[in-house]
Formats: structure tokens, sequence, C-alpha cells
């Protein structure tokens, strides 16, 4: 893997633990120089702190690679211009945009506040607006200056977001929105030479290893650990995936798999008397799949639709 990503420049947002510590140190180890930005707040993003970050950013130079610190907070416009301008000054260009950072508030619908589902939604989804916005600019510019790219966006979605978790509406709607914004970002983007991808990792975490049960074995945590999934970002990187865009990657240990996402399903044609579209709706949910549980399967249960009417 050692100089497969040699002289290119890459952002990981919320690269001081976790996933993206593993999506930082990865890059680096194939040759790419490494923004490694985190705000370093606490699960729920409260606070800052750039020790992570500069962990992270350490072991890099240590080992002989390129990095710097950004503790921008993703969802600042300004700070993520920023960030995408430190690349550049700094390594002299942008390739890479991984999307990573990322807090929980779980509630139930009923028990959130207005702050619970503004926070999530923000860190999330204007989070990755907002530095793939810039480096989208920045590749577009050199595009109409003449300028080739293979640049590279590799957001992350989560199970929650494309098949739904109880007590994760807000995470859970950021989430499926980062899935569509992929897949437009990917259409969008494509005649600039820059593929947008994204990945929906099951991992062990900071952030999910409550959700896991908590007091995991050391073999639980290698199955799960973080570096399976950085390691799908890497290769999505290389040369290999020159033409893979606007896909989303279920990846959960050293299982990955592509989440198809909606398509239309069986049709009926309706009746002008709202009170007789029974017949016709009984035929299509009778012919429709159920919604996925969280590995992604058919499933029925609470919560989930009936086929019977």
């Amino acid at each position: 893997m050692a100089g497969e990503l040699d002289g290119k420049v890459a952002i990981v947002t919320g690269g001081g633990r976790g996933i993206g510590r593993e999506h930082a140190l990865g890059l680096a180890a194939a040759g790419a120089k490494v923004v490694v930005n985190d705000l370093g707040g606490d699960a729920a993003g409260s606070g800052a702190d750039l020790t992570p970050a500069q962990e992270v950013a350490n072991e890099i130079t240590g080992a002989g690679g390129e990095a710097v610190v950004n503790g921008g907070n993703v969802a600042d416009f300004a700070a993520a211009k920023e960030m995408v301008d430190q690349a550049v000054d700094t390594f002299g260009g942008l390739d890479i945009v991984i999307n990573n950072a990322g807090i929980l508030r779980d509630r139930m619908m009923f028990s959130m506040s207005e702050d619970d589902w503004d926070a999530v939604i923000n860190v999330h989804l204007k989070g990755t607006f907002a530095p793939s916005h810039h480096a989208a600019v920045y590749w577009r510019g050199r595009s109409k200056a003449g300028e080739t790219n293979n640049a590279r966006i590799i957001n992350t979605s989560s199970p929650s977001g494309i098949y739904g978790n109880v007590g994760q509406t807000n995470y859970g709607a950021a989430k499926a929105g980062i899935a569509s914004f992929t897949q437009i970002a990917a259409m969008e983007l494509a005649k600039y030479g820059v593929t947008v991808n994204c990945l929906a990792p099951a991992a062990v975490s900071r952030m999910t290893e409550d959700l896991m049960g908590g007091n995991l074995s050391d073999e639980q945590r290698e199955a799960m650990s973080p570096r399976w999934i950085a390691n799908v970002a890497i290769w999505l990187c290389g040369a290999d995936a020159a033409n893979v865009t606007g896909r989303v990657f279920d990846v959960r240990g050293q299982t990955v798999g592509v989440a198809e996402g909606w398509h239309l399903g069986p049709t009926a044609t309706q009746s002008e008397d709202p009170f007789d579209l029974t017949e016709a709706m009984t035929t299509i949910l009778g012919s429709a799949r159920l919604n996925a549980d969280m590995g992604g399967n058919d499933a029925d249960g609470p919560g989930r639709p009936s086929q019977q009417i």
C-alpha cells in the first residue's frame, strides 16, 4: 500500500479519534499528506480540545509522513473554507476530502429537544456540505483553468440513516441526507474529475461502544475495528476506484457491501375516490419488500410497516 497515494493531499474531518483516526493514519501510510481536522469535543458535541488531532498528526510525522492539525468546526462555513485553504497553502493542493466528523444525541423523538435536533443535523449534514462545497469550488476552478483533477470526496452515512434505528431520528435523518447528498454530488462533480462516495460503517468507537453493549473482548474489538472502515475509504482514494462514484458502502468489520438504496417497487393505478384505493394499496403492499432492518435485510417487527390492510 505504501506509495499508492504519494503526492496526494487529504483532509480528514473528525480525524482525532476512532474511524477518523484510522482514515488519517491509513492515508498517511499510503503516502498522502494529511490535514487532521478535529474540534475535539465530546461525543455530544460539547467542548473543544486539539490534543486528539495533534496526537494523530504527531504519529504521522513521527513515522516519516506529513500532517498538520486543524481545529475548525466543520459546520462553520468560513472555518470549512479555512480548512481547504490550509491544505492548499500548506501542501500545494487538495485531492481527497473524507467527511467523518460527527456527534450523537440519541433520544426518542418525543423526548428530543430542539437543540438535540439542530446540533446533530448541523454537525453531520452541514458539516458534510461545507467542506465539500469549498473543495468543489477549488476543483471546479482548477478544471476551468485547464487543470486535470483526480479527486475524491468520501462521506460518512450510517446503517441508522439508510435502514433506520429507534431513538435516532436526528442522527438517522442527517445520515440519510448524507447518502442522498453523495448521490447528487457525484452527478454534479463527475465532469470535474471528482468522485463522491459514502460509507455506512459499523465499528467500535467512543460513539458506538455503549450501543454495542460495552465490555467488549479483544476479539470483538478487532472484528469491528475502525481500521476495516478506513480500508475501504483508502481503496476508494486509489487508482482502481477512479470510476466508482455515487455509491454507499455498508462496511461491518471485514464485510463490505453495496447498499442499493431506494428503487420504485410495485405500482398500481389510482381511482378518483381516495376510499376506493384499498384494493390497489393492498396489491402493491402485498408485493413490496419490507423495509430493511439494521443489518440491511428484509425484516418485520414493531414500528415496521405491515403488509396487511
